[in-house]
């Protein structure tokens, strides 16, 4: 991984917003930049970069590190860095103020003292990190692979009368075997009615005689998350169950060919919507079209209406759009591309057939 350039981009992003000096407590940024990947830690950028936590990780710090001095706090990391802060005498301080709590930021504020501003610092770091190296690529790459595999042990297991929880264990344990670190997020299987919550985690509740059954997951593999749904069906599906999982199929391919270098992310949401919207089903797609992926399984940019960012070449979202129909069933399909220039790769493979069991 690049991390001296992304310290040296991270550099010029600090000299536009004329910050002297930025405090990094949240944990997948502090990882970004130096390769850290423990839960306590703080990086200070400033005309040296220091990297502070304790005594627990010395070991992981020395090992992990890379682009900065490494110290070990007595103290909390964060009370540690703060102090360090405050001996250089920095007028303006950048902090991650949507990642501090209000009392960490009483310690910074304390520990800085009257000499030195806080100023809530824009997200930098996670501009920084929209645009995926070819590393981050193959990292994403290597876990959406290792998710599509999971989609094949899901097949083998999912049949009438097993509960959600059965499949969805069946489906981790699988991971783990196959080299995950863990889950990206805790794993959705919801059958039946169920399969009407978007995010209906895996219950007790039986896979239904008939229906749909919505199975989201993805693994983290070095640290990068990967994430896909596949929407399968128990029994005959009926016409109208046909009719939506289609118009659903249709809306993610409309989607995926409006991915490109230059595109505006509210395009390929509206490219989704708009297929919908001839069957009447687009007030049922409650959620946004995608998201970004990458050290989180939720990142910029949103594929959503509102934001007008612009998608560049190394951006990694995912397109999956849903039908969700209260009371009776829903239907969602989901692959993490990456934007390319001439279009989009996807990572995820795996049939999007109606596949009937």
């Amino acid at each position: 991984m690049d991390y001296k350039g992304r310290l040296v981009r991270l550099r010029q992003a600090m000299d536009r917003h004329k910050l002297d000096a930025v405090l990094i407590t949240h944990p997948p940024n502090i990882q970004y930049l130096c390769g850290f990947a423990g839960s306590t830690g703080a990086l200070v950028m400033a005309e040296r970069v220091c990297f502070f936590t304790d005594g627990r990780y010395t070991e992981q710090a020395l090992a992990e590190v890379q682009g900065s001095r490494i110290k070990i706090a007595r103290k909390s990391a964060l009370a540690a860095a703060a102090q360090w802060l405050g001996s250089s005498k920095l007028r303006r301080i950048g902090i991650e103020a949507q990642h501090l709590r209000v009392a960490e930021r009483a310690v910074v504020a304390s520990a800085v003292g009257k000499g030195s501003k806080l100023v809530d610092a824009p997200p930098i770091v996670e501009e920084l990190r929209e645009v995926k190296d070819q590393d981050e690529i193959a990292s994403i790459r290597r876990s959406c692979a290792l998710a599509a595999r999971l989609f094949d042990r899901l097949r083998e297991v999912i049949r009438r009368g097993i509960t959600e929880s059965e499949v969805a264990g069946e489906v981790e344990f699988a991971a783990r075997k196959l080299g995950a670190e863990q889950m990206a997020f805790p794993t959705i299987v919801a059958g039946g009615e169920r399969s009407a919550l978007p995010h209906g985690r895996a219950s007790t509740a039986a896979i239904p005689s008939s229906g749909f059954v919505v199975c989201d997951f993805g693994v983290i593999l070095a640290g990068y998350c990967s994430d896909m749904t596949r929407t399968v069906h128990v029994g005959n599906p009926r016409s109208k169950a046909q009719l939506v999982y289609n118009a659903v199929r249709e809306a993610q391919q409309a989607a995926l060919e409006a991915v490109r270098s230059g595109a505006i992310t509210g395009e390929v949401d509206r490219a989704a919507r708009n297929v919908l919207k001839k069957s009447n089903l687009a007030k049922f797609f409650t959620h946004s079209t995608g998201h970004g992926v990458g050290l989180e399984i939720h990142e910029s940019p949103r594929i959503a209406a509102g934001p007008r960012k612009v998608l560049r070449p190394g951006m990694v979202i995912t397109i999956e759009p849903g039908v969700y129909l209260q009371g009776e069933f829903g239907v969602r399909i989901e692959d993490t591309v990456v934007v390319t220039n001439s279009g989009a790769e996807t990572l995820t493979a795996g049939s999007k057939e109606l596949l009937t069991f």
